[in-house]
């Protein structure tokens, strides 16, 4: 993606707009420093015991029971079948378990080369997440952006009343009627502030 879009737009700034998993991973992509500019939402660490308190008890019983359980029973996770997530191959759902369960999430669980990779991120980071998300705490958030460590990073959290709205959560964001109150009022200020840029989402 990177590559196609810098390939269409030679000498062009790219920004980058990751939701969740999409601002966890932008240190494992290939490239990533031709990105000028990156914006995480709702993006946490998915650290099973830091996650937001509607979340915690379901996610012990995902990892701890739900998980091993039907990896042993069906060879893979059957998520569709049990209203979870969606199916996944088992390699994955291992992978993902093995990422939860450690209190550094996917620095911790991958080692020395995705600590180094996360710290070799010099881009600038706006993080917007929102308090009352119901998946990623405060915690959640603060702890994967730690380690951005030569990213400068600006974390804005937002409650739903700053925006005129009663609800957001995890999801929210994406919604139509977030056009004009964070797209327009929050989204678009850090994508103009400075050059103009060619947008990337992930």
């Amino acid at each position: 993606m990177l590559e196609a879009l810098s390939a269409r737009v030679p000498g062009a700034p790219l920004y980058w707009i990751g939701h969740s998993l999409g601002g966890q991973i932008l240190p494992l992509v290939p490239n990533h420093a031709r990105v000028a500019k990156a914006i995480t939402v709702a993006t946490g660490s998915g650290y099973w015991k830091e996650n937001a308190a509607p979340l915690r008890r379901k996610a012990w019983l995902l990892w701890h029971v739900i998980a091993p359980l039907t990896l042993a029973l069906f060879g893979y996770f059957p998520g569709r079948r049990i209203g979870i997530v969606g199916d996944l191959p088992a390699p994955v759902m291992r992978q993902w378990r093995r990422w939860c369960l450690d209190p550094e999430y996917v620095v911790g669980a991958e080692g020395s080369e995705v600590r180094k990779a996360y710290a070799a991120v010099h881009a600038p980071i706006v993080s917007l997440s929102f308090a009352d998300d119901e998946f990623m705490s405060a915690r959640n958030t603060e702890s994967i952006h730690g380690f951005y460590l030569n990213a400068p990073r600006t974390m804005k959290r937002l409650q739903p009343a700053d925006v005129g709205a009663r609800g957001i959560g995890h999801f929210g964001f994406f919604r139509a009627s977030f056009e004009d109150a964070l797209w327009r009022g929050v989204l678009l200020p850090e994508l103009t502030a400075g050059q103009k840029a060619q947008k990337v989402q992930a």
